[in-house]
């Protein structure tokens, strides 16, 4: 990556010798579907690599465009509507760099990781459906890879079994639920535009507007729809967790910009609250995947505030979003892997039963240390350019001011940036220091050291030589003028975070473990709620229908008793007389009594 990357930052690779027309003719999911299927049938070894090979493609395609291969690619009809299968601009490119990288890293992992070749099958399909999502040009192709990232994704849970097969349950409902409603914000859309093509509209149409934001709002794990996320992703194969970590979130919050391009308030204070509950939440938790996944909510806080100013601030919140975005893919997957480590070696998933592992396991104890200072954006690493950028922009929002001039939203991100040092310190302190080592693991294998590595690289080597990072971004040359992440402000900023980090954790370490055991998040209510509400439901609606059956059952016998008995019915009215007829005037009158009482059953 650092080799691609920094040919970006002083121009585009020579596509010359590539050949422009391959790389726009090549939809990159398809040859990453084509390694899914391989990795299921063929020899471990092999399938991993070829895997590898073709999430490799997707990075090198991406990193080779250049603006003149920009615009919709591989345009055709699809259930008779106009669509775009392969499209290419600032955004899709840089989606494709990371997302191609990352999975690479990943794939290379799961393979030391003992992944079975089912899993990385399903990893690799859930890859492809991603980059389908990325690389769409209209609203159609979008919602159907959409839903194929739910399918698989769920699938990728399920296939751990154990306790992830009850997780995946809730997953697969939350997902189903998000990806029916942002189905029709797209029809709503379509109504309004009568279109689904990107160029036909930017962004989701008005109307279309709340179904689209709660729809996506799942994936990005809003407040009140995140209990999924801590809930799924510590429950599947580590392997597996590394790849759902990342690719949701983030596709949801590129989604959320090709709805909103402009941003809004709304989307930047909603992020601010976010980067604190999760923050808040992440604190309180002692197992390790679980924290993790708390800071993916918390993460993808800083990424809205940044996209959600883009109207108001300029380039540089939208690139700081963005920009945050592909520096979180890397750092997230990082810690991810690290703890997964941990947990592949001991069979521990609860911090307080380890500690004094830094010297049994160097290697992972080095790897979380980056992927920790990445987080917490120390300066020297890639968190701490994009981070500073999105906290820049909040600080020229005046809007609620508290104090030191700041604004509500950057005091809100400012406090997220306070809990996010606590809870990595606490992360590292309970597994590589937290008292003596009681048990002697060994340290990540190969393969496992080299996924993380690749990773690890790029964070310190985007950290270091942050020109390479803007020259990702949009606006590159106006971002390379403008920014000065560190100058001394920045780094006095990052210096107060650090020192509040460090006496806030250790201060309140005693009172933060008392209400860990007390405090739940909202899915100690949501959950039960829905399970007796769902419950009832069923059992109302089954109950209806038997009444109504047993009711429908006792009229019909009622109508057959009175047709082969009418001397006796007609006693039983009170009508004492003789009936005497023929039978074709009994049928008649048979009929039109049963033909009544279908008519009031009808209308009734």
């Amino acid at each position: 990556m650092t080799a691609g990357i920094a040919g970006i930052s002083g121009g585009a690779l020579a596509t010359g010798t590539v050949g422009g027309d391959l790389l726009t003719t090549v939809p990159p999911y398809l040859l990453v579907a084509i390694a899914a299927l391989l990795a299921v049938v063929l020899p471990r070894r092999l399938g991993h690599l070829l895997g590898a090979a073709a999430t490799a493609f997707v990075f090198v395609q991406a990193v080779s465009f250049d603006p003149a291969m920009y615009g919709p690619h591989l345009a055709s009809t699809f259930l008779g509507f106009d669509v775009v299968f392969f499209n290419v601009d600032d955004f899709s490119r840089l989606m494709g760099v990371v997302v191609g990288f990352l999975a690479t890293a990943a794939v290379i992992y799961a393979y030391g990781s003992d992944a079975p070749r089912w899993m990385t099958g399903l990893a690799l399909i859930y890859v492809a459906s991603t980059v389908a999502t990325i690389y769409a040009g209209d609203w159609l192709t979008l919602i159907v890879f959409w839903e194929l990232m739910a399918v698989t994704s769920t699938l990728l849970v399920w296939h751990h079994g154990g306790a992830a097969v009850r997780a995946g349950f809730r997953y697969a409902i939350f997902h189903g639920i998000g990806g029916t409603v942002l189905l029709g914000a797209v029809v709503v859309h379509f109504g309004a535009v009568e279109s689904f093509l990107f160029t036909a509209e930017t962004g989701i149409h008005d109307s279309a507007a709340l179904l689209a934001a709660l729809g996506i709002g799942v994936n990005c794990g809003f407040i009140g729809l995140h209990t999924w996320l801590p809930d799924t992703y510590p429950r599947p194969h580590i392997a597996a967790s590394v790849f759902l970590s990342v690719f949701t979130t983030k596709t949801a919050v590129y989604v959320l910009y090709r709805a909103f391009p402009e941003g809004g308030l709304w989307m930047a204070y909603l992020g601010g609250a976010m980067a604190v509950y999760g923050a808040f939440f992440a604190l309180l938790q002692y197992d390790p995947r679980r924290l993790l996944s708390y800071h993916i909510q918390a993460q993808v806080g800083y990424m809205l505030a940044g996209i959600g100013l883009a109207g108001y601030v300029g380039e540089k919140a939208l690139a700081g979003g963005f920009a945050h975005l592909l520096n979180n893919v890397l750092y997230k997957s990082l810690l991810f892997m690290a703890i997964g480590v941990i947990i592949y070696r001991t069979g521990t998933e609860d911090i307080r039963e380890l500690g004094g592992l830094w010297r049994k396991t160097p290697i992972a104890f080095v790897i979380y240390l980056v992927g920790a200072a990445s987080i917490t954006a120390v300066p020297g690493f890639n968190g701490f350019v994009s981070k500073g950028m999105v906290i820049d922009s909040a600080h020229e929002i005046h809007q609620f001011t508290i104090a030191l001039d700041g604004g509500l939203l950057w005091w809100l991100l400012i406090l997220g940036g306070v809990g996010t040092f606590m809870s990595f310190i606490k992360l590292g302190y309970y597994t590589f220091f937290h008292g003596s080592a009681s048990i002697s693991p060994r340290d990540a294998t190969p393969f496992q050291t080299v996924g993380m590595a690749l990773a690890a690289g790029a964070c310190i080597y985007l950290g270091v030589s942050y020109e390479t990072l803007l020259g990702l971004m949009p606006h590159t040359e106006y971002l390379l003028a403008e920014l000065h992440p560190y100058s001394t402000g920045h780094l006095t900023e990052s210096a107060a975070l650090l020192t509040a980090g460090f006496v806030g954790f250790f201060a309140l370490k005693r009172p933060l473990a008392w209400i860990a055991h007390r405090m739940r998040d909202v899915d100690a209510v949501t959950y039960p709620a829905f399970f007796h509400v769902g419950r009832g439901l069923v059992i109302g609606v089954t109950e209806l229908w038997a009444a109504v059956d047993r009711l429908t059952m006792r009229l019909v016998a009622a109508i057959e008793w009175t047709a082969m008995n009418p001397r006796h019915a007609a006693r039983r009215v009170g009508i004492d007389a003789e009936i005497r007829t023929g039978i074709g005037r009994g049928v008649l009158i048979i009929t039109l009594v049963a033909a009544g009482t279908v008519l009031i059953g009808l209308v009734w």
